[in-house]
């Protein structure tokens, strides 16, 4: 991480909340708050306003809800990640996140520190989710392995390198941290996850994982 602050839009409805989130926050030389919302039509437009590194999202906000924020978020700005915190963890919940692109989920009574190491994961390209959503994708794959054991093998479209960069990547690594591990430069990793995009039909890396573990074109064994 370089000595740049992370720039990052801080999206709550709850105003107490927020304000202990931000005093948190800016407690740490590494983040800055740059700007606040209080529901998700003011953040999309923020988004289009200002260069954010990470969006903090809140699930349960007025107007569209935080669910169709992030997926509006992501269609505008796929690149930008978005950090979920929400008091909930219902399984329809952590899927209807994930198909809407966000990179990480935390429950609102996550430890200060672990919040913060959530933030930077996210801002650094990898994903964060929090125990209880893990178990809840366990749960999910399982079930999808059984069903895809009794159908016929699916084509797999990825070269030998694009599914190790793509186990890389479910596991949480960064571009650096991949470029390290197999002997190449971060622009090689960059060009190979362009490819892996382009050849699953999605946008970001965090949906090229869950299709290619659902597809079982990659091991889920490192992720999980």
């Amino acid at each position: 991480m370089s000595s740049t602050p992370i720039k990052i839009l801080l999206v709550e409805d709850d105003e107490l909340f927020r304000l202990g989130l931000r005093v948190r926050l800016q407690q740490d030389s590494l983040f800055e708050i740059t700007a606040e919302a209080e529901d998700g039509e003011t953040a999309i437009e923020l988004t289009k306003q200002y260069p954010f590194d990470v969006v903090l999202l809140d699930v349960g906000l007025p107007g569209i809800g935080g669910i169709e924020a992030c997926r509006l978020i992501k269609q505008q700005n796929p690149p930008l990640p978005v950090l979920i915190l929400t008091s909930h963890s219902q399984k329809t919940l952590i899927t209807k996140l994930i198909e809407a692109g966000a990179q990480g989920y935390c429950l609102k009574g996550i430890a200060a520190e672990k919040l913060v190491l959530a933030l930077r994961s996210v801002a650094s390209g990898a994903s964060w989710w929090d125990e209880t959503a893990t178990q809840e994708i366990r749960s999910s794959f399982t079930a999808n392995t059984s069903q895809l054991d009794s159908n016929p093998q699916i084509a797999n479209p990825l070269t030998q390198r694009e599914q190790e960069i793509l186990e890389l990547l479910a596991d949480g690594k960064t571009n650096q941290q991949i470029a390290e591990i197999l002997y190449i430069t971060p622009g090689t990793v960059r060009v190979h996850v362009h490819a892996i995009l382009h050849k699953l039909e999605v946008s970001d890396r965090q949906a090229a994982v869950m299709m290619a573990l659902q597809k079982q074109l990659i091991k889920h064994n490192k992720f999980l």
